[in-house]
């Protein structure tokens, strides 16, 4: 079992900066994948970005690209979310998720373990 732990969400005007956080635990796996997904009301959970440690690199959705920068620690043990130029339409929950392997799945069916999610307002 992993466990994550998102925080970082809050209300910010558009344009403003957020920058969220994931912390894992639990089991440890050589090779694996973390990602942020995102949900408003009424849409489906999409992929934001995502980093894999095992030599998979990083990977964004089109629309987040040149603003948003996923990282993870040293240790592997937690990712981060850097989001500039927040718009109005990406205010939404941001979950913080993990797979075993090493491909940055751009969907959310090949994830394993999910966190709680942290909220994200932008305000106009």
């Amino acid at each position: 079992q992993v466990q994550l732990v998102e925080s970082g969400g809050g209300l910010v005007q558009a344009g403003g900066s957020l920058r969220l956080s994931c912390a894992a635990s639990g089991r440890a796996f050589s090779t694996y994948t973390m990602g942020w997904f995102r949900q408003a009301p009424g849409k489906e959970r999409e992929f934001v970005a995502g980093i894999s440690w095992s030599g998979g690199g990083t990977s964004y959705a089109d629309s987040v690209k040149g603003r948003f920068t996923i990282s993870g620690d040293n240790a592997m043990n937690a990712v981060y979310l850097q989001m500039n130029s927040l718009k109005p339409e990406e205010t939404a929950v941001y979950y913080c998720a993990f797979r075993r392997g090493a491909w940055v799945a751009p969907v959310a069916g090949p994830y394993d373990y999910w966190g709680q999610g942290t909220q994200v307002t932008v305000s106009s």
